[in-house]
């Protein structure tokens, strides 16, 4: 299905991310205000920076997310579900958990699914991403912790954290939208810098991004549509 790549859509589905920990809260007031600028989807903030981040977002139109279990996914199930309720108290509306990393590696389906699904339950009924970390995993891996996310009702699949090496790619991309139903979604994060990645992704079936370079993607589409080039790409997707 073709679609035309407006800079409303393409902002639509940006998760502009505030991750790093090294920033200050001059860097992240920096960061919230690109994203109101440019009035992306979200933005996905650490979870000690979502109080903050709500109360200056407000009334922007800009939701607020954040990370959970982040960036490892090694922390007990326990952990992941209080730092969910503590931050959807705080006021954080998506939640974008890593997937306990080893437990899909080694092979333990119901370990990886059971901590899928509390995360999930905690959330009760708010977007909930689980993260792959697909540099780790082969495409056995990469299909496997897909169909486990949906089983445990998940409603995104997320390609990275951003903090393991490597990203998002087309063939993961691709993969994981081949792999889950309709119902469940497919973010792509990591090295997402630039419009063409950005078209890339949304070619093999990505509807959300994760990326901090929402003003370089923005920008390069306004500069493009001003100078009148094409602007329309094939989605993948299908839903």
């Amino acid at each position: 299905m073709a679609f035309e790549l407006t800079e409303k859509y393409v902002a639509s589905t940006i998760d502009h991310a505030i991750l790093k920990p090294e920033f200050t809260r001059e860097d992240v007031d920096r960061e919230l205000d690109i994203a109101a600028e440019w009035g992306v989807f979200s933005v996905c903030v650490r979870p000690s920076d979502v109080a903050y981040a709500v109360s200056r977002l407000e009334g922007s139109g800009v939701a607020v997310g954040t990370v959970i279990g982040f960036p490892h996914g090694t922390t007990s199930t326990a952990a992941k579900v209080a730092e969910l309720r503590q931050a959807k108290a705080d006021g954080a509306v998506e939640f974008d958990m890593v997937v306990h990393i080893g437990g899909l590696l080694g092979g333990e389906d119901q370990r990886v699914e059971d901590d899928i699904r509390a995360v999930v339950e905690a959330a009760e009924g708010s977007v909930t991403k689980v993260i792959l970390e697909t540099s780790f995993l082969d495409d056995e891996q990469i299909a496997r912790g897909s169909r486990l996310s949906e089983a445990a009702g998940a409603t995104f699949v997320k390609t990275s954290t951003g903090f393991a090496g490597g990203g998002a790619t087309v063939p993961h991309v691709t993969l994981m939208r081949e792999t889950v139903s309709p119902a469940v979604q497919v973010k792509a994060s990591g090295g997402v810098r630039g419009l063409d990645t950005a078209i890339a992704m949304f070619e093999a079936g990505a509807t959300r991004l994760g990326t901090s370079a929402s003003a370089t993607i923005l920008g390069e589409l306004r500069t493009r549509l001003a100078g009148g080039e094409a602007t329309t790409a094939e989605d993948s997707s299908s839903y």
